[in-house]
């Protein structure tokens, strides 16, 4: 599993990306504006960012490529362009870029070339299972287990814990599961983030397992072992059903 930021206007072509991604277990989160592409571009870690040349405004998203590498971010950079001509993916390369794919495309070789440059970018061995306490969560085999006990996850509820166990000990607001887990399908008042939050720590805590998944009032979520201050491990009943 890695984190991609995905750097596209249209919300379509955006959504489609994410989707394959999130569809191969990887954690993929949206930027449709220049200036938000470059806050997070330069101040989040990524292991990969797919980047739309022709951005709101007239922002030329090689501007954003040349200011990552002016502050030495290293991350790899897949453009992503209709401008196909040969003169115009030099400029890309140039610029700072590790690949360059012409629109329309399709997004098996969109992986593809993705999966590469993640792997190029590794230098140490890839990660593959998360820990916390007596859970473990296998990224590469996509199974959970509790104290030895195996726990039966849905799609999204395995992304929701792996991106919970891929940030220990940290705070995450709703607005973060909803960029990375739901890619903002659904209003942020919503209580369908602590309807799945609930059906998970159902699944995790089952035969009196101390919980992991805390809930701060207002907040968030945190995943620890143990409490913290202002820390409620109550949820809502399920009055609606979440998506799969």
């Amino acid at each position: 599993m890695w984190r991609c930021l995905i750097v596209e206007d249209d919300a379509d072509n955006a959504r489609y990306i994410a989707d394959g991604f999130r569809s191969l277990g990887h954690v993929a989160v949206i930027s449709r504006d220049g200036a938000d592409a470059l806050a997070r571009a330069t101040g989040e870690s990524w292991d990969l960012v797919i980047l739309d040349r022709m951005l709101p405004n007239e922002v030329d998203g090689l501007s954003i490529l040349s200011t990552m590498r002016a502050l030495g971010k290293k991350t790899p950079v897949l453009v992503l362009s209709a401008l196909s001509a040969l003169d115009e993916r030099v400029r890309g390369l140039k610029a700072g870029g590790d690949d360059y794919l012409a629109k329309p495309f399709a997004f098996s070789e969109l992986a593809a070339r993705a999966e590469a440059l993640v792997r190029r970018s590794r230098t140490g061995p890839e990660i593959r299972m998360l820990q916390l306490a007596d859970l473990t969560l296998d990224l590469a085999r996509r199974h959970v287990e509790r104290a030895g006990r195996p726990i039966a996850l849905q799609p999204r509820e395995f992304r929701l814990l792996a991106y919970l166990m891929m940030h220990p000990g940290q705070v995450v607001t709703r607005t973060m599961l909803l960029e990375a887990v739901w890619d903002y399908q659904f209003d942020p008042q919503t209580n369908v983030i602590d309807v799945q939050v609930s059906r998970l720590r159902r699944k995790l805590d089952a035969g009196g397992a101390p919980t992991l998944i805390h809930t701060l009032r207002g907040v968030g979520y945190r995943l620890a072992l143990g409490h913290g201050d202002g820390d409620g491990n109550g949820d809502a009943p399920d009055t609606r059903e979440a998506p799969p």
